[in-house]
């Protein structure tokens, strides 16, 4: 049997291999063992054939797998203006409906109207801000409303 064909089937169980614990390093060897397979394929001899494999391999374990785990660590992006805003806690200060209505957020009186267009929020009810549509807040009551 050639040896690139052996090379495939390794890349193939390291690439299973790989599915299953998601280490990422299985896979960039199961890469590098795919590329010394195809090298094979090409008529390479056998020493080629290593040297590429530990090449690809090396590269992709020093090189690609830092760069992916730390991309993978990396906190998410912080939501800043008005996207910042979504999340976050009000109050009404002015009986926000479906169309229209006021309330205190982060310091400031913003325009609002309900999530719901049926529901009618009387003022002190705090409200969690559901989006933000141009200049108001699409906002929802926290508590159920009596």
């Amino acid at each position: 049997m050639p040896f690139w064909i052996l090379w495939l089937i390794l890349a193939g169980a390291l690439g299973i291999a790989e599915v299953f614990t998601l280490t990422l390093s299985l896979g960039l060897i199961a890469i590098a063992a795919l590329i010394a397979g195809i090298v094979g394929a090409m008529g390479m001899g056998l020493v080629v054939q290593v040297l590429v494999f530990i090449v690809t391999a090396a590269a992709g374990l020093l090189v690609v797998r830092p760069i992916a785990v730390r991309h993978i660590h990396q906190p998410p992006p912080l939501r800043s203006g008005a996207d910042g805003l979504v999340g976050q806690s009000g109050v009404v200060i002015n009986e926000v409906t479906g169309e229209n209505g006021l309330i205190k957020l982060s310091g400031e009186e913003w325009s609002a109207r309900s999530l719901d267009e049926d529901m009618a929020i009387p003022i002190g009810t705090r409200v969690d801000v559901m989006q933000i549509d141009g200049a108001t807040a699409v906002v929802y009551p926290r508590e159920p409303l009596p």
